[in-house]
């Protein structure tokens, strides 16, 4: 019998291999499901002591009916689907991934800043739909020159920041917890929100869900931007008011949008943003590439081992369990 049970709550990926060879090092036996809601995975993780979660809600409930948890990893940064003050409440370590697709979703944000400023869906569309007239993209306007604003400023908008400066893009960051050393040592200008939305050509969303950041950008900050800017996001969909920005893309507040995210996914299929020739939507892939899905499930199952065999694990996220 195994010493340990740890629980996939759910899982997109074609194989578990890599968690199974990191758990069964520790002699754990690996179980898998397919749970949707907090009811699904309290059925499924009776008796287990860890969780391996992609999408799976993880909240006050299943924490107060799995007494013999121990620990929760995300697959993934973002951790909004678990309640963190609960985890903690009940002394369970939650661990997520924040490493694993630093150039994936940098590599991913820049190629959507590059398809709206060449207008490049545009155009194969419309070649495709049999046509040859490169005047419907205008007006195109030179990139190098152009400003960049980026809200958040963790390690994967960092990544973006220097790659960004290869175009020859002025950074502006909005990011209330970085300092002047960090403005100093990346090149770039920090700003408040309302000044960088004003200033800057293109604007990529960058700060995880939380209370406070959901819908942090809505009609104020659309009324802010310029005619000829766009707005990115590859972090997570809430962060923006999606019926704000829909109607700044009507009423021509904005240039156009490029999302990797949005607020309900998948997209609904009557929803106005599939038919807006100035909108690029990607299904939430920014993150993925073979080798960050890899590393993604091999430090998921990392973390969990760590914490089943009594260490601290590398990327803990409610460091305020230490103390429980």
């Amino acid at each position: 019998m195994a010493k340990f049970k740890v629980l996939v709550t759910d899982y997109e990926y074609k194989t578990l291999e890599y968690e199974e060879k990191v758990l069964a090092e520790i002699d754990a036996e690996l179980l898998k499901a397919q749970c949707k809601t907090e009811e699904e995975v309290i059925e499924a993780a009776k008796e287990v002591d860890a969780l391996l979660v992609q999408y799976a809600p993880i909240g006050r409930k299943v924490f107060a009916a799995l007494p013999r948890l121990k620990a929760v990893a995300r697959y993934g940064v973002g951790v909004d689907v678990i309640d963190l003050e609960a985890a903690t409440e009940h002394g369970v370590y939650v661990v997520n991934v924040p490493d694993y697709c630093e150039d994936e979703v940098s590599d991913h944000t820049l190629a959507l800043l590059m398809a709206c400023t060449r207008k490049v869906v545009l155009l194969n569309n419309d070649v495709k739909g049999g046509n040859w007239d490169f005047n419907i993209s205008k007006p195109i306007f030179r990139l190098r020159g152009k400003t960049l604003g980026i809200v958040g400023f963790g390690k994967i908008p960092r990544k973006l920041a220097e790659k960004a400066k290869a175009f020859g893009l002025e950074i502006l960051v909005y990011d209330p917890f970085v300092n002047k050393e960090v403005e100093e040592e990346y090149g770039v200008k920090l700003l408040e929100l309302d000044e960088l939305m004003k200033r800057a050509d293109f604007v990529s969303i960058h700060v995880p869900l939380n209370k406070n950041t959901r819908h942090m950008i809505s009609t104020h900050e659309f009324e802010l931007m310029k005619e000829s800017a766009f707005i990115i996001n590859t972090a997570r969909g809430p962060v923006i008011d999606e019926k704000a920005l829909i109607n700044a893309l009507k009423d021509n507040k904005i240039a156009g949008a490029a999302l990797d995210v949005i607020e309900e996914e998948p997209i609904a299929k009557d929803s106005s943003l599939l038919e807006m020739d100035n909108v690029i939507i990607t299904p939430h892939v920014a993150w993925y590439s073979e080798e960050a899905q890899v590393e993604l499930q091999t430090k998921a199952a990392q973390g969990v081992a760590d914490v089943l065999l009594g260490k601290e694990p590398k990327y803990l996220v409610n460091k305020e369990v230490l103390n429980k």
